[in-house]
Order: structure tokens, then sequence, then C-alpha cells
């Protein structure tokens, strides 16, 4: 196996293990999937990919100065991200399930928006750069980075993260067609709770890291 193959394996499985653990956007991707269908929630979870690249780029590139610009205004970026949280799990909650034929007709504008409140919502949590960046050094990758060496490791992050996304997404579009509208409007309530649960988590660290 090629250095640049081994480094891809690597950062490809670094990328599954950053996407896997469930939090606010995986419980967003999957009200998406079971309100709107697979369409949506394969947007939201390119969306949230993409921001994982972008963070990912900004470590093994070592743009620390870039990187620290960011994690300087993670108290109001959080904040900002946990309203917005707070905002699409109330409209989780307060909207019915979409039909199927509502569902079909998705125009594309749709799934441009999801993607780029996917893109936007990841993006609020600038201390992901610094978690790649430890992740990188512990694991012994691109410890003196060139831009071949940072560019598959960059690669290999996002289609890591886009392939758990894709496949939590295929996996719930298949249940969703054995689950009624009204088990549907259930599980939209729950995880609506769920989202609006991590926005007031989101913003109360904000404001408590503003009253530090």
């Amino acid at each position: 196996m090629t250095d640049a193959l081994a480094l891809f394996v690597r950062t490809f499985a670094i990328g599954i293990a950053v996407a896997a653990p469930v939090g606010a956007m995986g419980v967003l991707c999957i009200q998406r999937v079971l309100s709107h269908g697979w369409r949506a929630g394969a947007a939201t979870g390119a969306g949230i990919a993409t921001a994982d690249a972008i963070y990912a780029g900004l470590a093994a590139f070592g743009l620390t100065a870039l990187s620290q610009v960011l994690v300087s205004f993670q108290t109001p970026l959080r904040i900002a991200g946990g309203l917005v949280l707070v905002w699409l799990g109330w409209r989780a909650i307060a909207a019915p399930p979409a039909h199927e034929a509502a569902v079909a007709g998705s125009s594309s504008w749709r799934a441009g928006s999801l993607y780029a409140s996917a893109v936007a919502l990841t993006l609020t949590n600038p201390m992901t750069v610094m978690a790649f960046a430890a992740v990188f050094a512990s694991a012994g990758l691109v410890a003196e980075p060139t831009i071949s060496s940072a560019g598959v490791a960059t690669l290999g992050v996002a289609l890591g993260s886009l392939s758990w996304w894709l496949a939590l997404t295929s996996v719930v579009a298949l249940m969703r067609h054995k689950v009624s509208d009204a088990g549907i409007r259930r599980v939209n309530v729950a995880s609506g709770a769920v989202i609006v649960g991590f926005g007031l988590l989101a913003v109360g660290a904000g404001i408590a890291g503003l009253l530090g």
C-alpha cells in the first residue's frame, strides 16, 4: 500500500469516527429523512461532511492562525448555532410529516437550502478544527504536511464523513416506508425535543462562556 493510499484509508476512518457519534446534527439528519425523505437527509449529510472537510483541511494544512481566529469566535457562534437548533427543533415538533407526493416533488432549492443550513450549523462549532488537529497529531498524520498529503487527508475525512451520513440516511429511509404518518409524527416530536435540548445546551454554554 502506498503512503498516499494508507493516509487516505486512515483519514477515511477518522472521518467516519468523527461523524458517527449521535449529536444534534445526527438527530436533525434523521428527522429530516423521516419528514422529507432520502434526498433531504442526503443533502443534510453532505452539508455536515462539507463542514467536516473544511475543518479537517484547516488542521491538515496547518492553518493555525485562521483556526485560532475561528476558535476565538466560538462563543457567539455557539449561541447562534444553538438558537438555530432551537428553531429547527420547534419546527420539527410543530410540522406534520410530509406525504410521499410532496417528497417526490421536492425542488432542488429545498435540497440546496438543507445543505447550506447543515454546513452553517456544523461550522458553528469551531473547536472541531482543534479536535482534528489533535487526532491527526496523535495518529502521526501529516506531521510535516505537504500540499499533497494535506489534500489526501482532507479528502479522506470528507469521504469518510459523507459515507457515514449516506449510510445512515439510507437505513432511515428504508425504515421510513414501514412507519405510519402517526408514527413519524411521534418521532418528529421526540427528535424535535432532543434538537431543542441540544440547542438550549449550546446557548447555555455560550452564555456561560460570555459570563466567565
